[in-house]
């Protein structure tokens, strides 16, 4: 067996050797401080060593990281506010000039981004409207913001991937005011294209009604002519037939007579046997 004067130094050199060394995982920096001093802060991935009680070493995420600012107001060109969410994306550039500048705090790091995002934000908001701030240049404040965060974000080691807005809202007293304008906007329209419909309406019946006036007047006149060149013919062709033989001709108007007079049952009619109505009826005057 180890005698106790082997095993004490042994496990004393096996516990300096464990803390004299130490991993930097690929997804973390690492510092190495002397003292409370940065001695070292570029580290690659694997394993270091150090001076144990002498070295300490820290450790900060390479990862993107994700911040969300509190709602805050703005106000606008026309001294409107707006409710506005926002939020940013980053990662430690320089892990050295982060700690300098934040003592590697993150909640710090938020506090000093988001107040250069909040000034941007109420600077740009300052120049536009509402209507400008919601939709027509969202694209070009975000923009701008985003570039200042990034000038911000150099200052303290870390790189600025993207600032965006999540919201913009009215304050809700605002809003109501806002949708009770818009309602009654749109009420007014839709009454005002009710009565242009209607008056459309009226317009088209009238103008229906006028052509039907124009198109039963020229039928009834047209037709009026052809009866009565019809009946100018008629005329012409018994005129025609009289002249011919008049004796045939009154036979033939008697013949015609007697078939609308006794053409129906029932029928009775009081007349003079001698009248001239039944004069074909008599025996021939020749024979």
């Amino acid at each position: 067996m180890l005698s106790a004067k082997i095993i004490v130094p042994l496990v004393l050199i096996a516990i300096i050797g464990w803390f004299s060394l130490f991993t930097v995982d690929q997804r973390e920096f690492a510092i190495l401080f002397r003292f409370q001093e940065i001695q070292r802060s570029d580290f690659e991935p694997g394993l270091h060593s150090m001076i144990p009680v002498v070295n300490t070493v820290s450790r900060f995420p390479r990862r993107l990281m994700y911040l969300e600012s509190e709602p805050a107001r703005f106000i606008t060109k026309e001294k409107k506010f707006l409710i506005v969410d926002a939020f940013v994306k980053w990662r430690i550039e320089d892990v050295e000039t982060f700690f300098k500048r934040t003592r590697g705090d993150e909640a710090f790091t938020r506090d000093l981004l988001f107040q250069q995002i909040n000034d941007s934000l109420r600077q740009e908001f300052s120049k536009r409207t509402v209507k400008e701030a919601v939709a027509e240049t969202r694209g070009d404040v975000t923009d701008i913001v985003t570039k200042a965060a990034r000038e911000k974000g150099h200052e303290l080691g870390v790189k600025v991937v993207d600032v965006r807005t999540k919201r913009i809202n009215l304050p809700d007293d605002v809003s109501s005011a806002v949708y009770d304008r818009m309602r009654a906007e749109r009420a007014r329209v839709a009454g005002q294209l009710r009565s242009e419909g209607a008056e459309a309406a009226e317009r088209i019946r009238a103008a229906a009604d006028r052509d039907r006036t124009v198109i039963l007047a020229d039928a009834y006149r047209e037709a009026e002519q052809t009866r009565g060149e019809g009946d100018a013919k008629s005329a012409e062709t018994y005129a025609g037939g009289y002249g011919r033989n008049e004796e045939f001709y009154s036979f033939y108007r008697s013949l015609n007579a007697y078939k609308k007079s006794f053409g129906k049952n029932q029928d009775i009619l009081l007349l003079d046997p001698t009248s001239d109505f039944f004069n074909y009826f008599k025996t021939p005057a020749n024979q």
